[in-house]
């Protein structure tokens, strides 16, 4: 089980994430697209600068959905490792099948 403090941080960065997400996209357009005159742009990496630090998506962390484990979480379920483990052995995830070669 994962601080609650940590989970706790982790849903304010996705709020914030989302926050500024529209805008994160048009910032990184402008800069990206070589039309764009050059004052534009410098002033396009200075307002992405000076936004937060938390409001870029790569500082989300992927955790377990029942514990809130940040390690070896799969996507396709939202569980980590051992969670998913533990489930697919009780039968609670369909379509999961212990296999044996």
């Amino acid at each position: 089980m994962a601080k609650k403090s940590k989970i706790a941080k982790n849903e304010r960065r996705k709020e914030i994430v989302a926050r500024y997400a529209a805008r994160r996209a048009e910032l990184k357009e402008i800069i990206r697209r070589p039309s764009s005159p050059a004052a534009e742009r410098l002033a396009a990496q200075r307002e992405l600068r000076g936004q937060p630090r938390d409001a870029g998506a790569a500082r989300v962390r992927n955790r377990d959905q029942v514990d809130g484990r940040p390690r070896g979480c799969l996507r396709a379920f939202g569980l980590s490792r051992i969670r998913l483990r533990e489930q697919a052995l009780r039968g609670f995830l369909p379509g999961v099948r212990k296999s044996s070669w």
